[in-house]
């Protein structure tokens, strides 16, 4: 997919569900949460920056944070986390928080980072609705207009983004041949991937949030949130991101769980 910018980035364009207008975003802090990925930490965080800078340059005075949080990790994640986010201080576009959590599940990971960023929204003077709360997962490439495209679809008037996910190169064969043939990669495509997903911070609270699971956290969050109003829900593929097709995930039952499952486990 081609890179494309976003002029709406920085214009407030959208109206509450009131009719009032609403503030153009303020802030916006990206969700990753991670159990146990030094190897795919560093290729997540070098993509992460490029998008994280490309919306420092259209909306500087923006907010812009990652939380990245480690649900007990073993592994070198926190150390590579921490210098990360040495590294973004000192360029000082955006900030990356380490988050140390023993919450055993995806859904209460995600959860945790999202009670961080509203935490320091509140702390910085910013309303939840003007803060944006993007997600993706640790294996996962987001390409650098990413964030940009979550604003803009924000700023257009849309309270979530419910982009598109594929499989990296190393799918192939059977497998892959069968998850294109189940996934549509297109605008109001049926799918719902916490890899590609944003939602106002107003809209989270108005739901619930994230429910503590240790599956489909994000399609159950999607679902509250088309059943209080499903035309403030975008299903976008102006944002594709690209996931590990690893067979072997941190959740069982997952998306690893359900790549090895296609074909029959034939490649």
């Amino acid at each position: 997919m081609s890179e494309r910018t976003y002029p709406c980035v920085t214009r407030a364009l959208t109206r509450s569900r009131d009719g009032s207008p609403r503030p153009a975003l303020a802030g916006a802090t990206v969700i990753v949460p991670a159990r146990d990925e030094e190897q795919a930490l560093p290729h997540c965080l070098t993509a992460l920056e490029r998008a994280l800078v490309e919306v420092a340059h259209l909306a500087p005075a923006m907010t812009l944070r990652a939380c990245i949080v480690l649900d007990t990790c073993t592994d070198d994640s926190e150390a590579i986390v921490r210098a990360f986010a040495g590294a973004a201080a000192h360029r000082g576009q955006f900030s990356v928080e380490p988050l140390v959590v023993t919450a055993g599940s995806v859904g209460r990971a995600r959860a945790a980072g999202v009670r961080c960023a509203l935490e320091w929204a509140e702390r910085d003077g910013i309303d939840a609705d003007a803060l944006w709360l993007a997600s993706t997962d640790a294996d996962t490439h987001v390409p650098p207009h990413w964030l940009s495209a979550h604003i803009a679809t924000a700023n257009a008037g849309a309270d979530a983004y419910v982009g598109t996910v594929e499989p990296d190169a190393a799918l192939t064969g059977a497998r892959r041949a069968e998850w294109m043939e189940r996934h549509h990669l297109r605008e109001g495509h049926p799918h719902v991937h916490g890899a590609n997903l944003g939602v106002r911070a107003s809209a989270y609270l108005r739901v619930g949030g994230f429910a503590p699971l240790s599956l489909h956290e994000d399609v159950d969050l999607v679902e509250r949130l088309r059943a209080e109003d499903e035309r403030l829900v975008r299903a976008a593929d102006d944002a594709r991101v690209v996931t590990s097709s690893r067979l072997d995930g941190r959740a069982v039952g997952g998306f690893a769980t359900y790549l090895a499952n296609l074909r029959g486990g034939v490649a």
